[in-house]
C-alpha cells in the first residue's frame, strides 16, 4: 500500500500483554522490530521500567514509544526531585493518559499498557488508546497479535464488569506463576498466526520483592 508524501507514522508491530493479580503484576512483551516484511531487530525492548513498581509496555511506532519514554521518564524525575518519592502506578497512569492527551491533534503512535502495584500492594493494569482514554482492568492486551490473544484472555480470566455492584477488584484469580505460564501460552499461539510478533519474550513481573525479568524464545520466522 502506498503511503502519502506527508505521512510520517509507521507501525512496527510486536504484541504486548499484562496480568494483574492479588500481590503481583506480569508485564510481557516480543522482541521483534519489523517493517512490512523486513525484520529490522529480533532484540528489541518494548517494555520501559518506569519506577521501581511501575513498568511501561508499547507496541506501534518505535520513534514515537522512545519519545514518549524519555517523556514520562524526565516528569518522573522531576516528580522525584520535588516530592522527594517515587511515583505510584496510579499516579503515572493519570500522567501517561495526560502526555496522551496533551498530543491529540498529532498523537503518539503508541498504543500503551501500564502495570505495576498499587498503594496497597495490589496489581494494576492500566490499557490505554492512542489519545490517552484509559481503564484499569484485569488484563490486557494492545498491538498487532491483539485480536488472537485477548479471545483468550476472556475466556481464561473473565474480568467482572465494571457495571456489577458492589464493585470488585479487576485482578485475576491466577498465581504469579500460572499467569506466567498463560503469558507463555498466549505468545506461543499467537506467533503461529501473527508475522510481526516473534523471536523472543521478554517478561517482567512486579512484586512486592521488586521486579524480575525472564526471557522465552518465539517462533523466529
Amino acid at each position: 500500500m502506498a503511503l502519502r508524501g506527508d505521512w510520517v507514522y509507521e507501525n512496527n508491530g510486536g504484541t504486548c500483554v499484562a496480568i494483574a493479580g492479588l500481590d503481583y503484576c506480569v508485564v510481557a512483551a516480543d522482541t521483534r522490530l519489523s517493517v512490512g516484511y523486513s525484520i529490522h531487530t529480533r532484540d528489541y525492548s518494548k517494555i520501559c521500567k518506569l519506577a521501581d513498581k511501575c513498568v511501561l509496555a508499547s507496541s506501534g511506532f518505535q520513534g514515537d514509544m522512545k519519545a514518549l519514554q524519555k517523556n514520562l521518564a524526565a516528569k518522573h524525575l522531576i516528580y522525584q526531585h520535588q516530592h522527594n518519592k517515587q511515583m505510584s502506578c496510579p499516579a503515572m497512569a493519570r500522567l501517561l493518559s495526560n502526555t496522551l492527551y496533551y498530543k491529540r491533534f498529532f498523537p503518539y503512535y503508541t498504543f500503551n499498557i501500564l502495570g505495576g502495584l498499587d498503594s496497597e500492594g495490589k496489581g494494576c493494569v492500566y490499557t490505554y488508546d492512542a489519545v490517552g482514554s484509559y481503564e484499569r482492568v484485569g488484563y490486557s492486551c494492545q498491538g498487532t497479535g491483539g485480536a488472537l490473544i485477548m479471545p483468550v484472555l476472556d475466556n481464561q480470566l473473565k474480568s467482572p464488569s465494571p457495571l456489577l455492584l458492589p464493585t470488585r477488584d479487576a485482578v485475576t484469580p491466577l498465581s504469579e506463576s500460572e499467569a506466567v505460564d498463560l503469558v507463555k501460552d498466549v505468545f506461543a499461539s499467537a506467533t503461529e498466526r501473527d508475522i510481526y510478533t516473534g523471536d523472543k519474550l521478554e517478561i517482567i513481573v512486579v512484586n512486592a520483592a521488586g521486579i524480575r525479568q525472564e526471557f522465552l524464545d518465539l517462533r523466529k520466522d
